[in-house]
């Protein structure tokens, strides 16, 4: 069984959400709101221009900060140098307190938050001061309706446009872009850049999906057919598995999730979800769950991936439909109550935080829930990642803060074990290969792009074994022979159980899908008879 089989939802009481949220009724496609470590943006409702919301992060297990009202005022301060609607935000990985924007009016603004700027909030003496960007950027003549902050480099940006191009900014020379990638055929409808910031993938109205090196030059290196449909696409890459996640729709309109692999570009497999007509949002976490939430939908399903296949886990169930969503940094979250994530989502005029909690009770840190996250320190500046350098995501350790280079690791890196000391049993909780790697020696993932390499080197094998003396006696069985003998047997019964789960959920997604052909069936029988 999957450490994650029992993983839960938790809302908590309103007074944790935030209240009287004025969310912008544009109907650009984007999440419309984003989360740092520290604060929230939500694109707002403003006349008069394009704005923005920034407020203080809201705990699911903490007092609101500086007295901060569930129920916000009617006015508050916002960012509003926009002249036409803001339809995207980001904030950077470096830094919580530094946010962009994009806008209809084809602007990328960088603006900073001071934390005197809350000082005082819900005083009857407090008046709200709106916030004035830091920088400007004239992105196209076009609107920008999408920015992200690259993963590991310093003060570089992603804007893609109107015009059908992604543009990549230094934010020290805010005059030029320093890379377009071109050759989209349609409105670019989501991006997304690999962990460590070497590769960017595009969905597209054309239907492509598309892989960029944006530093070997402005065509894609990979042009693969994508979701049938024309209608909200969006991609994810799942951490360092060398594969992406895509949601879209069918021609047939039933929403799709689909797994690639990005050495090739080639369908790993696609699974048919509903026929919904709200666009998927998909979000990873580090311990190889997807989450899916649809726009319209009041539910949150989650997924397990293990052997190219998504297992599903459960889902979050509300009555209430979300607008937007994002997800907390997985740095900030709160690993004493076993929260491995933390969503954040836009219903009605309310931000509603939903924690995702693995049910244990153990006093210490549970190491094998919680691989190191990436870290608020860069690992590159601008001009060395525009100059060629490369480098991994600096990860922190959310048991002590320490810092460490290196490929962030999917799985729980196993211990050093002596050659001459038994091998310890697997826990009985976990037979999925997310828990068997945790007793199995870690191999780091691929360095170059879309080289095809073997994720386990064998020792080579002698041709001939040593010889045996005839007069020797054999050995006398020890307890550490008993011992392993135990073990084996143990992991052979988790894993034949794992086997046996892994059916019966493939059988009951199978007559899920049936039901759900049969029901629409039904609807269009009933519209005939009716007509």
């Amino acid at each position: 069984m999957s450490r994650f089989s029992c993983l839960w939802s938790k809302c908590k009481e309103k007074e944790f959400g935030i209240e009287n949220v004025k969310v912008s009724s544009s109907a650009w496609d984007t999440n419309l709101v984003s989360a740092s470590g520290r604060y929230i943006s939500l694109n707002w409702n403003a006349s008069g221009g394009g704005a923005f919301a920034i407020l203080p992060l809201p705990s699911p297990f903490e007092a609101l900060p500086n007295n901060l009202p569930y129920k916000l005022p009617d006015v508050i301060p916002l960012a509003r140098s926009h002249t036409a609607p803001v339809l995207d935000t980001d904030w950077s990985p470096h830094n919580d307190s530094i946010v962009a924007s994009g806008g209809e009016d084809g602007k990328v603004m960088i603006w900073k938050v001071e934390p005197s700027t809350f000082e005082d909030w819900g005083q009857d003496h407090w008046e709200p001061h709106d916030f004035d960007p830091v920088a400007r950027i004239d992105a196209s003549p076009r609107k920008i309706g999408q920015v992200l902050f690259h993963p590991t480099a310093s003060n570089v940006i992603a804007s893609a446009s109107g015009e059908h191009t992604v543009k990549l900014w230094d934010l020290a020379e805010t005059e030029r872009q320093r890379s377009t990638l071109t050759g989209h055929g349609d409105s670019i409808q989501c991006i997304a850049f690999n962990p460590t910031g070497t590769l960017l993938a595009t969905t597209c109205r054309d239907r492509k999906l598309r892989l960029f090196d944006p530093r070997a030059g402005s065509e894609a290196v990979r042009v693969a057919e994508g979701h049938g449909g024309i209608k909200g696409a969006r991609v994810v890459w799942m951490g360092d598995l060398d594969k992406i996640a895509t949601t879209g729709f069918s021609k047939m309109s039933d929403r799709q999730v689909g797994i690639w692999e990005t050495g090739g570009l080639g369908n790993v497999k696609t699974t048919i979800l509903d026929q919904s007509a709200g666009v998927i949002m998909p979000f990873w976490s580090d311990n190889s769950i997807l989450f899916l939430a649809g726009k319209g939908d009041g539910n949150i399903r989650y997924y397990e991936f293990e052997s190219d296949t998504l297992y599903a886990l459960a889902e979050h169930k509300s009555s209430e439909p979300q607008r937007g969503m994002c997800f907390l940094p997985r740095r900030a979250l709160n690993a004493s109550e076993c929260e491995i994530a933390r969503a954040y989502k836009v219903y009605g005029s309310a931000i509603e935080p939903i924690g995702f909690i693995v049910p244990r009770k153990a006093d210490s840190f549970q190491s094998d829930i919680y691989p190191p996250a990436p870290s608020s320190e860069a690992s590159l500046s601008a001009s060395e990642f525009f100059s060629g350098k490369t480098a991994p995501p600096k990860l922190v350790s959310l048991e002590n803060g320490a810092i460490s280079n290196g490929v962030q690791s999917t799985y729980t890196p196993a211990p050093t074990v002596a050659a001459t000391a038994p091998v310890p049993a697997p826990p009985s909780f976990s037979a999925s290969p997310v828990a068997r790697a945790a007793t199995t020696p870690s191999t780091p993932s691929n360095p170059v792009p879309f080289a095809p390499v073997s994720k386990s080197e064998s020792m080579p094998i002698p041709a001939t074994s040593p010889a045996v003396s005839p007069t020797s006696s054999p050995p006398a069985k020890s307890n550490f022979d008993n011992e392993d003998a135990a073990a084996q047997a143990l992991r052979e019964e988790n894993q034949r159980q794992a086997s046996e789960l892994r059916d019966a959920r493939e059988k009951i997604r199978n007559l899920e899908l049936q039901v759900e052909g049969l029901k629409a069936n039904a609807r269009k029988a009933q519209a005939l008879l009716e007509g």
